[in-house]
This record gives C-alpha cells, structure tokens and sequence, in this order.
C-alpha cells in the first residue's frame, strides 16, 4: 500500500512540475498545401475567440516543409480581422535556414517544421472573434516543396 501510495505520489509531483513549466496554447491549425505547391491565391484561413484580456498572447506562423525547399526564407502577409474592426494586412519574412546552423525548427527525416513567434504583444486588445489569413508572396509562383501552414495561439505565462 505505500508502495502504490508513493507511486501516486510521484506522479501527481511530476505532472503538476510538468504543467507548470509549458505555455498554455489555446488554438493551433495546421492547413495542408495541396501538391506541397503553394499557390499565391490559396490563402489558408484561421478563427479564434479571444475572452480573456487579463494576460498577453503570442501568435505564431507554423510552417512544414521538405529539405527541397529552394529558400531559406519565406515571405508571407499575415492578414488580420480583430472584432468590429477592418482588415489589416501586414509583411513578414521568415527565416527558415542560416548558414551556420542550417534548417531552423525541428526536422525529422527531409521534413522541418518552424513555430515562428509574429507578435510580441498588443495585438488582442478586446474580447471577440478574431479571422486571419496568410498568403505567400515569394516570387516563385507556385511556392514548391511547402507541406502545410498554421497559426498557434498561446497565452503568456
């Protein structure tokens, strides 16, 4: 009986240490590319309700791609619709490989994946539905070799 006791004990201990020490994501969406060949007018859309405005939030670009991708690099702009108000549309270039490093992100086989953070704050500032959409503005026309892409919300600890 202590033996189960103590083994509860610990894995109460654990998982409580283990929750305590990880961002609380609140919504993350993967779109998959069809024919891994981004096309310029495919534009992936997400939507979340934001509630609580007593912490921060960070959103991030969530890209996947094979080790044939041309770039080390992708442009996108970063469509955004908060609550009762217009559409903005903002440019951003994210860096997928360095010289010194290689492929940034996580990769398994020929395949990488990159959370990029794109907002360090002050872009949720009132309760509502929030809609979004992203589009590739690279030159290459369809973008070949991009396997999916996504948006992540997490809350700040």
């Amino acid at each position: 009986m202590k033996s189960l006791l103590r083994t509860s004990s610990f894995l109460l201990a654990a998982s409580l240490f283990i929750l305590s020490c990880t961002h609380i994501d609140l919504y993350e969406k993967n779109v998959n590319i069809p024919g891994h060949q981004w096309k310029s007018d495919f534009r992936p859309s997400f939507s979340f309700t934001i509630k609580d405005l007593t912490v921060g939030y960070r959103l991030f670009f969530v890209i996947r791609h094979t080790e044939k991708y041309n770039y080390n690099n992708i442009w996108i702009n970063l469509f955004s619709q908060p609550p009762g108000d217009s559409l903005r549309k903002v440019a951003y270039e994210i860096k997928l490989a360095t010289d010194e490093k290689g492929w940034l992100g996580s990769g398994m086989d020929d395949i990488y994946e990159l959370r990029q953070p794109l907002t360090p704050g002050g872009l949720f500032l009132k309760p509502g539905e929030y809609h979004f959409s992203i589009e590739q503005i690279m030159r290459e026309d369809p973008l070949l070799n991009v396997l999916s892409v996504g948006l992540r919300l997490e809350k700040n600890n």
